[in-house]
């Protein structure tokens, strides 16, 4: 999941919030939520925005 989400958010080539990621995949909210909270431990998305998450460079 974690990669599905990193890959649709360099797709959209801007920051996107955990629901328009679920939207986008068509996967349930928990599960990019859950993927969202390792990725940011991880330190592999940053926040430019508030609430918007893009992969870190």
């Amino acid at each position: 999941m974690k990669e599905q989400v990193l890959q649709a958010m360099r797709e959209a080539g801007k920051p996107l919030s955990a629901g328009e990621v679920a939207k986008v995949l068509d996967a349930d909210r928990k599960a990019v939520d859950k993927a969202f909270a390792e990725l940011k431990k991880e330190g592999a998305i940053v926040s430019p925005v508030r609430c918007k998450w893009e992969p870190a460079q």
